[in-house]
């Protein structure tokens, strides 16, 4: 503590022998008050002694200003009952001849105080009855300030006071004519009824008004009110006034007093009721004067009638438009209407009250309230639950309105379905008709009531017909595959790419009349035949069989306006089917001397060249035209290049920068390249597809899913987009059935949906003089060094990423950098820092040279592929140190088209890929060995790099190494690369549930031990 903070000094503390003890008193607060007190006594005691207050009270008896008399009115005391007009009180003080006045008002009492001679907590409590009176201390009223009016003390904390005069020491004393006054606890106010018998015969009815104050009742002649919440008795015989506040009619909490109290105490009149009139006064009067006042009989002759229960009224108000308004309300015997929810005090039998509304909420369902009804819950209310309300006693039902004649439909259902051609492009017009006991119910309505997932639907002639008959189910389920409700307005439309729908809506009807066409198209798409056709003159090169077949159902899908997905195993010829089907539209639009639309072809960048070449060998005869360039690079414009072409071809990213010219022209088809492109719904190149103008839209792709379901509805919603509904409808009805819950009936179902539309065919099946493809992991040990170095960056990135991996979509970033940092230092160290571990030894490149000298001395070529560049690098280098050519392709290449030449004429023994620039559009059978440096989690991805070598044409047995670092990320990789290879052969191969693409458990796998 500082000097300057210091207790004060010595001299300042008491050191006496008593000072303790007067100093801890003194923070007592009782025994300061005390000493407080008898200070300002020794004081007082020394001017002279306290005086002591008194309240007083006296019967008043006001005087009417005379004619002519220039006094306004006065009062002066009371002498009998008829003279006393109000009870008044002032403050007094003792003398004497007793209580007298002594120079005391109210407007000076409460300031006098110790000044005045007086206790000043009593000066004060009198300073606050005249403030609690109203006004100011002047306390001005008609009759004068000397008194208070007692009958207009509107506050109800009087009786506080009074019962604090008593604490406090101030009397409540009297006057001459009444000296006693008394404060009772509680008073009330009744009517006493007694029934007078001659000769045994009941006579008149007499009801006099009493008031009680603590039990003892008296006529309310002598009685008069305190404001509204009290009164005052008084007996000139005796010399006495009492005084208590008035309880609630039920119970003992004060309320302000009803107009029947007031009256009863006001006029104090006894009311007599004839004897032949007395069942009129029971039956018509006596409940309502009940409720408003306590009816008693204290000599036991009046005996009154139970009051009738009370009954629940619903009122059911019609309205046009079927339209039932419903309003509840509680109608008592005494005539008086209470709300819904009234408390028990507003009834004379709750627990029976409640009884009825219990039973009304049992039929309802829910407890009684105010509602409107419309359309079939009217219907259906009035119908079926008005009747059985009508039924319950105590409860009655008051119509308003025409109430109409609502009745069930009970036969069973029978539908007819029927279609017609449609003027659009894509649809078939469905009639679906309902008949029920020969009334046709037609489909609009009953399309909205099922897609809503109503129970009933109100027919126009006042029947319903309930939708929870076993024929429905399907019909709805079906429906909520064929579209959306804004799609429907115009009547039930299925498109033609949904063939499968037919069939089932076909079981369904029991009559079906199908169009021509679309039973043509249905017979073709579900497993018919399709037309045989030769393949297009302009073909220079012989079709596979297989091909040939996918050639016919790829013209199939074109004649019918139907897209597709061309899904083949990579290695197959996709592009050879296409250039066929391009050739035979061109060849059909010249014979019939139509107008020839370009087909577009859009490809990833690397691959856009192949189509010219592959177009140049196949279709020798189709003009064609690249776009490769956006127009402001380019040297003609994008209209000009369609208008002399029979196949534009461009890139993905030509089509999204340049979307709104491709969007301005009509193409005769839309041909997706490698279109795991556009798997993403929420890209600007997947929006660019979508809006090409084409009447056949085709996607050519080896992995129409890669990850999970939304990328194959992603595609389907481009070439197919009446198929399925919206991507939220499809991952509620498909993704999320499939992936999460492994529900095997929507499998199936999503399977019959995209068969018609999808040709899927493996190597194994359609290529069997194809080479055998052998595959081998080699597991290879790092160093010591490099092992502790990959041991302590994993125990540090497990430690940042545990917390993260829970939010993965939030985190996604920082996760995947971090794994990507353990992938790389799996390969090679000087990865992550080339200056520092420069000198620290890769197994896997030890690994890959060891097997490159056996299989270079041994005559083969070899492909290597890898994920990163910057270890292609390192791989280059070593090829360099050992004087071995190779070739080189990355992202960054620029003559592409020579680099792989240079490989194909021989020139290089081996092509070092990277994985994204070399994953398809090669065809590279020169290679009978492929090395995968590092394992990614996409199957697919690794499964293009090695379809590079083993398809069609490759003459030798493809042998495959993944070379895997043992105990590091890649074996975890590896792991989750199985599970999610199960994902496509699922859907498009056989019936084998999957789990979810990458996820956070995923991720908790690759960093677990």
């Amino acid at each position: 503590m500082t000097a300057d903070r210091q207790l004060p000094a010595a001299a300042e503390v008491d050191r006496s022998s008593g000072g303790w003890r007067d100093a801890v008193a003194a923070l007592s607060p009782r025994e300061a008050a005390d000493s407080a007190e008898g200070r300002h006594d020794d004081s007082a005691a020394s001017a002279a002694p306290r005086r002591p207050l008194a309240l007083q009270f006296e019967l008043r008896h006001r005087i009417v200003r005379r004619p002519g008399s220039w006094q306004g009115p006065r009062d002066e005391p009371a002498r009998d009952v008829a003279s006393v007009d109000r009870l008044a009180v002032r403050p007094v003080t003792s003398g004497t001849r007793g209580w007298i006045k002594s120079g005391i008002t109210w407007q000076n009492v409460g300031y006098q105080a110790s000044a005045g001679g007086f206790d000043p907590a009593q000066s004060r409590w009198f300073g606050q009855f005249a403030l609690l009176k109203g006004g100011t201390p002047g306390v001005y009223n008609m009759y004068g300030s000397e008194w208070i009016t007692l009958d207009e003390f509107e506050s109800p904390l009087l009786w506080a006071l009074l019962a604090e005069a008593g604490r406090l020491g101030i009397a409540l004393v009297g006057s001459e004519a009444t000296p006693v006054v008394v404060v009772g606890e509680l008073a009330s106010i009744a009517l006493d009824a007694r029934v007078e018998r001659a000769d045994a015969a009941i006579g008149d009815l007499t009801l006099t008004p009493t008031v009680t104050v603590d039990g003892a009742p008296t006529h309310a002649t002598n009685a008069r009110l305190v404001a509204g919440h009290g009164l005052y008795r008084f007996d000139f015989a005796s010399g006495t006034i009492e005084l208590a506040p008035i309880a609630a009619a039920r119970g003992r909490q004060l309320s302000p007093l009803g107009a029947a109290q007031r009256t009863a105490v006001e006029h104090a009149r006894t009311v007599r009721v004839p004897a032949a009139e007395l069942p009129e006064f029971l039956r018509a009067h006596y409940p309502t004067l009940a409720r408003a006042l306590p009816v008693t009989s204290r000599d036991g002759s009046f005996h009154p009638p139970e009051p009738p229960p009370a009954t629940l009224v619903l009122t059911a108000g019609f309205e046009p438009g079927d339209v039932l308004r419903l309003d509840w309300h509680w109608e008592h015997g005494d005539g008086r209407q209470s709300a819904l929810a009234a408390s028990d005090d507003d009834f004379i039998d709750p627990m029976a009250d409640r009884a009825v509304a219990d039973e009304v909420a049992e039929l309802l369902g829910e407890p009684a309230a105010p509602v409107v009804l419309r359309g079939i819950d009217a219907a259906e209310f009035t119908a079926e639950v008005l009747p059985l309300l009508e039924g319950v006693d105590r409860v009655r039902v008051d119509v308003l309105g025409e109430r109409p004649d609502y009745r069930e439909a009970t036969a069973s259902p029978k539908l007819t379905v029927t279609t017609v051609e449609s003027l659009r492009t894509d649809w078939f017009d469905l009639g679906v008709i309902v008949t029920v006991d020969g009334r046709k119910v037609p489909f609009g309505p009953l399309f909205k009531a099922l897609s809503k997932g109503a129970k009933k639907l109100l027919l126009v002639d006042r029947t319903y017909l309930s939708l929870n008959q076993p024929v429905f189910e399907p019909l709805r389920e079906l429906i909520e595959e064929a579209g959306t409700l804004a799609e429907w307005e115009a009547g039930l439309q299925i498109d033609r790419s949904r063939a499968s729908l037919w069939s089932e809506f076909e079981d369904l009807a029991d009559v079906s009349e199908p169009a021509l066409a679309w039973r043509e198209t249905v017979a073709g798409l579900n497993g018919g035949t399709v037309e045989q056709l030769p393949p297009p003159a302009g073909l220079a090169l012989p079709l596979r069989p297989y091909q040939l077949d996918g050639f016919r159902w790829l013209a199939f899908l074109y004649r019918h306006r139907l897209g597709g997905i061309l899904a083949d195993d990579m290695g197959l010829g996709k592009t050879a089917q296409t250039l066929a089907l391009i050739a035979h539209a061109v060849e059909e639009a010249s014979a019939a001397d139509a107008a020839r639309r370009p087909f577009l072809v859009v490809a990833p960048t690397s691959v856009a060249s192949n189509w010219a070449s592959e177009a140049a060998r196949f279709t020798p005869g189709l003009r064609v035209a690249t776009v490769t360039t956006t127009e402001a690079k380019g040297t003609t414009s994008i209209a000009d290049a369609a208008a002399n072409a029979d196949l534009v071809v461009t890139t993905y990213a030509v089509l999204r920068l340049e979307a709104a010219a491709f969007a301005a022209l009509e193409w005769g088809a839309l041909v997706l390249d490698e279109a795991q492109f556009v798997k993403n719904p929420a890209t600007k190149v997947h929006e660019a597809a979508l809006g090409i103008r084409a009447p056949f839209r085709l996607a050519v792709t080896g992995t129409p899913m890669e990850n999970n379901l939304g990328e194959l509805w992603a595609l389907f919603n481009i070439v197919a987009p009446g198929l399925f509904p919206s991507g939220r409808a499809f991952t509620e009805r498909y993704r999320r059935p499939i992936e999460q819950d492994r529900n095997a009936d929507r499998l199936a179902t999503l399977r019959r949906r995209i068969r018609p539309l999808m040709l899927r065919r493996t190597k194994e099946l359609v290529a069997p003089e194809l080479p055998p493809k052998q595959e081998q992991v080699l597991h290879v040990e790092l160093g010591a060094r490099h092992r502790r170095l990959y041991d302590t960056f994993l125990q540090r990135e497990r430690r940042k990423l545990f917390g993260l991996i829970d939010d993965l979509d939030r985190n996604r970033f920082i996760v995947f950098r971090s794994l990507t940092l353990l992938r790389m230092l799996s390969l090679d160290a000087s990865l992550i820092d080339p200056e520092r571990y420069a000198s620290m030894p890769s197994a896997k490149l030890d690994a890959l040279f060891e097997q490159l000298d056996d299989v270079l001395a041994e005559g083969h070529r070899a492909l290597v592929f890898s994920q990163f560049t910057s270890f292609l690098g390192r791989a280059a280098a070593r090829l360099d140190a050992a004087g071995v050519s190779y070739a080189y392709l990355d992202g960054s290449t620029t003559k592409r088209d020579e680099v792989i030449e240079r490989f194909r004429s021989g020139e290089a023994s081996v092509f070092l890929i990277s994985l994204k620039a070399g994953g398809f559009g090669l065809n590279l059978t020169e290679a009978d060995y492929v090395f995968l440096l590092d394992p990614w989690w996409n199957p697919a991805s690794e499964a293009q790099a090695v379809d590079r070598a083993h398809r069609i044409g490759q003459a030798k047995t493809v042998m495959v190494y993944r070379i895997v670092a043992a105990d590091t990320i890649e074996e975890k990789v590896m792991e989750l690369k199985a599970r999610k290879g199960e994902l496509v052969a699922s859907i498009v191969d056989d019936d084998a549930l999957f789990s979810e693409a990458l996820t956070a458990d995923d991720v908790r796998g690759l960093l677990g031990p």
